[in-house]
């Protein structure tokens, strides 16, 4: 019997790794850099299954090169790195990571909110500098979370388990998303459904949980921002396109917010040069899901699904 060649663009966990080399004939998994383009080009020619990671760009020549491809599994639970209009118009497989990486996200969201609110980074650094002289009642002034209203845009999985960490700190919740939720699951989280703007305008910390696309570029505007008080934390754990980059910095660097957290960037991993001076904004290298536990069970979901499609399966976790 023939075995299925595959080509892994990044390098995944060995357990991962050697569960796919039992099914097929694996190229590729070493990578620590994002490969170029070229590379990608060169090595998909003969495969007839693809495991990428959100920061390979798979676009339409790469897919035309692939003669053979059946089936691209991203391991994320994004795929707006991958054309997939048109894997669908030549009947390829879009696979991508969702369910494993909820809680890990949903922490990290709030580790930010508290680092953001409670000024946590500076206080560490002041510290370790030998700066701490003793307790002051002014020092490290930071912003209440406990009992604030809590704006989370995007109100899927990650976005309604932050919703339930945010009971635990007696939160205000209000959401927005396309799709709203049934009476009963809003008075299970005690969510209230806001228009964007409203809700921007009413949360004293906003979170982005929403999925990036050409109606979710830039929805966070400078516009957008001048309606958030100037007592605001904004939280973006999602897509980095999603908020503009100049128009935040701008903000922050003229106190019109109060603060922000990120984890994610527009053009990443470039980030937009005035934030890396400002003090009241945490910068993360995309961490929202890295937990050892869960970037494994994405890595195993992401050689599940692959291993599902090449052997004509429908695979459990099909984007279109």
């Amino acid at each position: 019997m023939v075995r299925p060649k595959v080509f892994v663009t990044q390098r995944i966990f060995p357990e991962a790794l050697e569960w796919l080399k039992q099914e097929a004939e694996v190229e590729g998994g070493q990578a620590e850099a994002p490969l170029s383009k070229e590379e990608i080009l060169k090595a998909v020619e003969d495969k007839d299954g693809l495991l990428t990671l959100l920061v390979n760009q798979i676009d339409r020549e790469i897919i035309e090169r692939a003669k053979r491809l059946k089936i691209i599994a991203n391991c994320a639970v994004g795929y707006d790195n991958i054309d997939v209009d048109f894997c669908r118009q030549r009947g390829i497989f879009v696979t991508n990571t969702p369910g494993v990486l909820t809680e890990a996200t949903a922490d990290l969201t709030w580790a930010l909110i508290l680092a953001v609110a409670r000024k946590i980074p500076q206080a560490d650094l002041f510290t370790r500098a030998g700066r701490f002289r003793g307790w002051a009642l002014d020092l490290f002034l930071g912003q209440e979370v406990y009992g604030q209203t809590l704006g989370i845009i995007g109100f899927g999985r990650i976005g309604q388990a932050v919703a339930r960490r945010a009971l635990g700190f007696s939160m205000k919740i209000f959401y927005y998303d396309l799709k709203r939720l049934s009476a009963e699951e809003e008075r299970n989280l005690q969510a209230t459904y806001l228009p964007l703007d409203e809700l921007l305008k009413r949360s004293d910390i906003i979170t982005i949980h929403t999925s990036l696309n050409p109606s979710t570029y830039h929805l966070i505007n400078q516009e957008r921002i001048s309606l958030m008080k100037k007592t605001a934390i904004l939280i973006n754990v999602a897509r980095g396109p999603i908020v503009d980059e100049a128009a935040l910095a701008s903000a922050l660097k003229d106190g019109k917010i109060w603060g922000a957290g990120l984890d994610v960037y527009e053009r990443e991993p470039e980030i937009e040069n005035k934030l890396l001076s400002l003090e009241n904004v945490v910068l993360l290298p995309h961490i929202g899901s890295a937990t050892r536990t869960t970037r494994l069970q994405m890595a195993m979901t992401a050689v599940r699904n692959l291993l599902q499609g090449l052997s004509g399966q429908r695979p459990d976790n099909l984007v279109w």
